[in-house]
């Protein structure tokens, strides 16, 4: 399965205006090798530029637009969620086999990315073409559990 290039340049486009983030310089990038993510973005700050990264060798999500939306969420929350990345450093130091540290990050993260879902489908569901929520996941782990190819 392979996404269709100009819907991800449309949701690019429309959702980079919903969100008000017009002022970034967004390009995007297909990732045809196997990976573990959806999507993901890399953000350049101080450049105000951004890589969306999208999963089309083994989609996870069969909802593109969503996905699309999620990622530019991350992009819209970055400076808050680096600023709470930074806090929990300054408290409990980098060392990730430190159980504290490895509480906090947890904790942070446990918040984070379903705030970013719920958002992403709220926005979907007032604003998206398809407004069904992708159960990518959860069909893959029902189907092969029931053994259905």
């Amino acid at each position: 399965m392979g996404y269709d290039i100009s819907q991800i340049d449309n949701y690019l486009k429309k959702w980079q205006d919903i969100l008000r983030l017009k002022d970034w310089n967004i390009k995007y990038k297909l990732v045809d090798t196997e990976w573990r993510k959806t999507g993901d973005i890399k953000i350049d700050m101080d450049d105000r530029k951004a890589i969306l990264m999208i999963n089309n060798f083994n989609p996870k999500q069969t909802n593109l637009e969503e996905i699309v939306i999620h990622e530019l969420l991350h992009l819209k929350l970055w400076g808050m969620d680096q600023m709470i990345e930074q806090l929990i450093y300054s408290v409990f130091g980098k060392d990730e086999n430190d159980p504290k540290f490895d509480f906090a990050y947890t904790q942070f993260m446990n918040i984070l990315e379903p705030t970013v879902e719920d958002l992403a489908n709220s926005f979907l569901y007032l604003g998206g073409e398809d407004k069904e929520i992708s159960f990518g996941r959860l069909e893959k782990q029902v189907n092969k559990e029931l053994q259905i190819l």
